[in-house]
Order: structure tokens, then sequence, then C-alpha cells
């Protein structure tokens, strides 16, 4: 997890101002430092139009992605929790937590995504996850998580 996870990608922010919004915010870390391309961004608000949200997995979270051929360079992750949730659509659950993932193949971002399962199956951590105050603690629940 600590390849795929920088402390420095780890953000709290207050609120978003809707969807497009909250890809901007989350995605953002990973270009700036190079992980993707600035279009990586772009291709994940032009599928969430053409197939909806379909990283949004529960009450809370979304793992926001496109493929790899979508502009990504390296592989990376990034946490947002939002202090307020947003939706990404209407009817939707309402997301605290964005994990932008920038994958270069389908294989390598796994213990990652296991880690990412670890926390949000279980009720005591996602909210301790939502309560957290600062980067240094989120940052430290997904190393945890990935080591179990």
């Amino acid at each position: 997890m600590k390849d795929m996870l920088k402390l420095e990608n780890v953000k709290i922010v207050d609120h978003v101002k809707d969807w497009i919004d909250a890809i901007h915010v989350s995605v953002k870390p990973l270009v700036d430092q190079g992980y993707c391309e600035s279009r990586y961004i772009d291709e994940i608000i032009k599928n969430t139009r053409k197939f909806g949200p379909y990283y949004v997995l529960c009450e809370n979270l979304a793992l926001i992605h496109a493929s790899s051929e979508q502009g990504v360079l390296k592989k990376q992750l990034a946490i947002t929790v939002l202090k307020h949730p947003v939706r990404f659509k209407s009817d939707g659950y309402d997301v605290r937590v964005l994990v932008a993932l920038a994958a270069e193949d389908s294989e390598s971002h796994m213990h990652a995504i296991q880690a990412i399962s670890n926390i949000f199956s279980q009720e005591e951590r996602m909210q301790q996850m939502l309560a957290a105050t600062s980067e240094k603690d989120i940052y430290n629940m997904f190393v945890n998580a990935a080591d179990e």
C-alpha cells in the first residue's frame, strides 16, 4: 500500500460543488504529481455521462477511475474525505470518501482494492475514517488495512 498511496495524496475537504467537482478534486493530486495525464479527469467525466457513476460502490464510497488507456502513466491512489457528502446521481448514495485510482493494468492494484474493502466492510472503521481530523490518520488507516 505504501507504493500505491502517498501521504500527500490524502486530503480532507469541506465540500465540493457537485459530482464533476468531486472528480476534479479527487483526481487532481494524481495529475499534479504525474501519475496520470490531465485528460484522465475528462475521460472519467465522459465515462460517467455515458455509463452512470459505476464507481460508487456503496454508501460513502466512490472508487473513481477509468481504464488505463485513458491517461494513466503510473499506478497510484489519492484519497479525499469530504465533510459534506456529494451525490453522483439524484437517487444515488451520499458519498464522502473519494478514492481516485490510477491503475496501469488490471492486476497491480488488487492489494490496494483489498485494503479498501477491509476498511469499508467494517462499520466501525468507516466511521473512524469519516470522523478523522488529519490526513495522517486516514493514511494510516489505509496502510494498516493493507497489512491485514
